[in-house]
């Protein structure tokens, strides 16, 4: 097997290939089974490491404490502060899941992010977006959805400038580039990831020429790897970037700016 047929064809960006029949709009696909994996690991890691704890943790329990109170520190409190503590097993929950769907991309034989279609993506951000403004309406009530969108202090001649791009970039904006920034980013990637791969195997491969250019192929090949290891940081960064975000907006709906 040549090293160019190890990645994904980048066609599967756009084709739904189904697993167990002919393609469907509600067919079982790759990459509802790396979502259907990854939230099984995610479960299997919080369950083994809530279940099986020890005074001094270790394994699975010492990962799954560390992960817990690095979100709570970095995204709860850091975003909310004390009161956002309650809100760390959501946190959790989000960043997690999209790490282990993100991290397909850089599997052995997979290496196919599942955030590199929309539909997981924009499914994350719809989760984002009801929440805080469901966490809005409860906290405020009614009075939520307009003094969201109607900063005080501006001049009243102003407000009807000012109103509808807030209505636009907190109702219709935010979602979109949650969903926008994860799904590109993750594409951007394993799109990268192919092209070396490709390179690399062509220059192993004896052209019609004759000719070998077997030299210069360790080049693409150290970028192969380096790539690679930059998306590992991507996966990690754009999970974190995409939770922050959540609470960030989250904080907003729970202490309205005056």
């Amino acid at each position: 097997m040549v090293l160019g047929e190890l990645l994904p064809n980048v066609n599967e960006l756009f084709e739904w290939k189904g697993i167990f029949g002919p393609n469907t709009a509600f067919e079982f696909n790759k990459v509802a089974l790396m979502a259907f994996v990854s939230t099984i690991i995610c479960i299997a890691l919080f369950w083994i490491g809530g279940t099986r704890r020890k005074l001094v943790p270790t394994g699975v329990q010492n990962v799954a404490e560390a992960g817990y109170l690095a979100i709570e520190e970095n995204v709860s409190i850091a975003a909310m502060g004390d009161e956002g503590r309650k809100w760390t097993p959501f946190f959790a929950t989000l960043f997690f899941w999209i790490f282990f769907i993100n991290i397909w991309s850089v599997v052995p034989f997979i290496q196919f992010p599942a955030t590199s279609r929309l539909a997981i993506p924009l499914f994350l951000a719809i989760v984002s977006w009801m929440t805080f403004i469901v966490t809005g309406f409860v906290k405020q009530g009614p009075k939520y959805f307009f003094s969201n969108i109607n900063p005080s202090g501006v001049p009243f001649a102003l407000k009807f400038l000012v109103i509808p791009i807030e209505f636009f970039s907190k109702y219709l904006l935010r979602p979109l580039t949650l969903a926008v920034r994860l799904f590109a980013n993750m594409t951007a990637g394993h799109v990268l990831l192919a092209i070396f791969a490709i390179m690399t195997n062509e220059l192993l491969v004896k052209h019609n020429s004759g000719l070998y250019q077997v030299i210069f192929s360790p080049l693409p090949f150290l970028g192969l790897v380096a790539f690679t290891a930059f998306e590992i940081l991507v996966a990690v960064l754009q999970a974190y970037i995409f939770t922050i975000l959540t609470a960030v907006y989250i904080n907003e709906s729970v202490h309205p700016e005056h």
